[in-house]
């Protein structure tokens, strides 16, 4: 089953969210835990996360793929950055148990001059401060596109930190097309070399959500700029394969490209129309 959505605004609450999902044929979706540009988060209403519950329980619904604030930077320079990335993901999964057995996708941040080696210890720090053994929720480490002295723009980068992790089966990885693309994984040419890479460097065991995006930059550039399906240089029939991949087509896709709830929904009906059960 092709499971296919987009982010949808939290604003109105979790029904609202479901509901809208529906409308555009969506069975997954992702959203913002608290404001992508801030640090505030609404309240959750109980009567509500069980009014999204029961939408995705009747309609057959996959993982939803929740994402942390972009100001999120567990590997800042800054300690009141990374005091403010500990507190916001250890409260955001808290919230996620009213909507549990889903994914929390965060970047792993940007280590500001500090080197790889500082920035991967500071984010295991924060995965071992917040991760708990009781929570329901997988969090997902997503892969860069690489610019500046962002984390995660290899896939040897993800497995450091993994590797640092006491409670690895809490953890994740979220592949972004245009931040591989960009990052410079050929999945045009040879998606298969690129799927084995991952998997002899992470595990495919670990890939668990993909942000389905084409991009406006050629391979390897590190810009990471979204493109509509079809409309970059990755293109609609490179996109096609993914979702058709044996091992990634039961994964849930979430379409981040620059479209407004309209266009998102002529994307998934021409993805449902292209994809192979």
């Amino acid at each position: 089953m092709l499971y296919i959505g987009c982010h949808l605004s939290y604003s109105k609450g979790y029904e609202a969210m479901g509901r809208q999902a529906l409308d555009i044929d969506a069975n997954t979706f992702a959203f913002f835990t608290r404001n992508p540009r801030g640090g505030s988060a609404k309240t959750i209403d109980e009567a509500d996360a069980a009014a999204l519950r029961q939408i995705l329980e009747n309609n057959k619904f996959g993982k939803l793929v929740a994402h942390a604030p972009y100001t999120m930077n567990a590997c800042a320079a800054d300690e009141n950055i990374r005091r403010f990335a500990r507190e916001a993901m250890t409260d955001d999964l808290l919230r996620m148990e009213a909507a549990p057995n889903n994914y929390y996708n965060f970047h792993p941040g940007s280590h500001v001059k500090q080197g790889v080696d500082v920035g991967t210890e500071l984010i295991r720090e924060q995965l071992n401060t917040c991760l708990t053994e009781h929570q329901t929720t997988t969090v997902l480490l997503e892969t860069m596109a690489g610019k500046g002295s962002e984390m995660g723009r290899s896939f040897e980068e993800l497995r450091a930190i993994i590797d640092g992790v006491e409670l690895q089966e809490k953890l994740g990885v979220c592949l972004d097309t245009c931040h591989v693309w960009d990052g410079g994984y050929d999945i045009v040419n040879n998606l298969d070399g690129v799927l084995e890479e991952f998997d002899r460097i992470i595990g495919l065991e670990r890939l668990k959500a993909i942000h389905l995006n084409d991009s406006l930059n050629p391979l390897g550039c590190h810009k990471d700029r979204h493109a509509k399906i079809g409309e970059g240089q990755i293109g609609a029939d490179a996109l096609i394969r993914v979702i058709n991949h044996p091992q990634l087509k039961n994964l849930p896709f979430i379409l981040e490209t620059p479209n407004d709830i309209e266009g998102y929904a002529r994307e998934i009906k021409f993805l449902r129309e292209n994809y192979s059960e």
